[in-house]
Parts: structure tokens; sequence; C-alpha cells
């Protein structure tokens, strides 16, 4: 039986429990969705109440338009955010996810004097260090494709399906835009832990370009690396969770 529900249409929610002690929102990557964390809530303690977060234009808003900016993006997500923390909350943003849970956590304790106790962050480097790498949201449909492969995460059925491509091309050129054209201004640190992951075979993010996050929190920091590439979060995922939970509900 589906008893997935929804706070709002941002957030879902696909085991309530009331009498869980910690909210988790997770963030996805650039073309990802809710569905990204579909095996968490299965696979967490009850005590975690795993909450995927849903940008538009995918999953149950593949109708809506996706934003292409970061800053319309975070307005809109606090906004509808706000009411669902209303009891301890962490975030995991994996790639783009990490940008957005970290910019997302910087406006909260701005605007609301509220922080989560664990911010995860996977697969991306800290936002004070740029991308060397050249922007993609506007490369042409073939060559867009061919560095879509590089990251190794969109299965090669789908690649080569041209309906499924129409539908999912603009959206995950819009993700990579809001990526592309964001601009890091240096912030205050934030006040809670920041715990980042990384996979050892991961072109995108580096083990030195992750113990960098370390820069970003007045609090502790730690770096743990799994086998695997910019999808690590798949290939080691069991042991992924087993961390996660640790750091989640410490001593």
């Amino acid at each position: 039986m589906n008893t997935t529900s929804t706070f709002n249409n941002w957030v879902t929610c696909p085991k309530p429990n009331p009498q869980a002690k910690l909210r988790l929102f997770c963030f996805h990557y650039a073309g990802g969705s809710a569905l990204s964390f579909r095996t968490w809530a299965d696979r967490l303690p009850n005590y975690i109440e795993v909450c995927p977060v849903e940008l538009p234009g995918r999953g149950i808003r593949l109708m809506e338009p996706p934003f292409t900016r970061l800053q319309p993006l975070l307005q809109a997500l606090e906004k509808a955010i706000l009411p669902s923390l209303n009891k301890p909350f962490a975030f995991f943003g994996h790639s783009m996810g990490a940008v957005l849970s970290f910019e997302l956590a910087q406006l909260l304790a701005k605007n609301h004097h509220l922080s989560p106790v664990q911010l995860f962050v996977s697969g991306r480097r800290p936002p004070q260090i740029p991308d060397p790498d050249p922007p993609l949201h506007n490369l042409p449909e073939a060559t867009f494709l061919k560095e879509l492969r590089r990251y190794n995460g969109t299965p090669e059925e789908v690649l080569n399906n041209a309906e499924l491509m129409e539908l999912f091309l603009p959206t995950l050129r819009a993700d990579f835009a809001v990526l592309e054209t964001y601009v890091y201004t240096p912030k205050p640190r934030l006040n809670c832990p920041i715990s980042a992951f990384g996979g050892w075979d991961d072109w995108k993010a580096s083990a030195s370009d992750l113990q960098a996050w370390e820069e970003l929190t007045n609090a502790d920091f730690s770096l743990e690396m799994f086998p695997g590439d910019h999808f690590f979060i798949y290939f080691s995922e069991s042991s992924l969770l087993q961390s996660l939970v640790q750091k989640a509900i410490g001593d």
C-alpha cells in the first residue's frame, strides 16, 4: 500500500511518523527527483522521518516549469519547507542538492534563527571553490548528452529514448542552469555540524575538494569517502545510510 503523504507539493513523506525524533529532508541531484531517495524510508530506522524534496519539473510536479536560477528557487523553497520545521531536522543534499541545502540552511539561519542538527553534503565541492568545468546547460543536444554520459547517472536506455529525453531534457538543462549561474557570496559560517560524503572515483568532487566544506561551519566537520563514482550514493548506499544514522542521532 502506498502511504506516501505530502506536507505540500514540495515535501513528500513516504512513511509518515509523528513520533519520529528527526525529520530528514533530502535534496536530489540535477535531473533527480524525490524518487531518487525511494529506498531510504524503508532502510533508515523509524525514528528518522525521511522527507524527500520534490522540485518543480519532475515526478508529481512534472507539468510545472522548473526553476533556472537559485535565488527564486530558494525563496519558494524557504516558504514551502518552513511549516515542516516544527521538530529537529537535518538536510541531506547530493550534488545540486548539496548547494541547495547549504544555501537554504543559510537562509533559515538568517531569516528564522533555525538550524538543521546536521547538514549532510554529498558529491559536490563547496561553493567557495569554483567549478573548473565549462557550463553545459546551453550546449547543443548531442554535446549535452555526451557530457551527461560522463556523470554515469542516467541509464543508457533513457539517453537513447528520444521521447523520454524530450520530457527529461528541459528539466535537466534547467537544473544545470541553476548550478552554473549560481555565484557564491561569502556569509557567516553555519553553526550546525557539516558531514561531507564522496565517492573515491567521482571526477566532480575529490576528497580534497570535499574537505573544504570544513571552512563553512563553526561546529564539527567530518569527511567520509565511499567506493563509487559521482553516484556512489547508490553503489555504496548501505554504508552511506549507516554512517548517516550514526551522525544524525549521535550522543
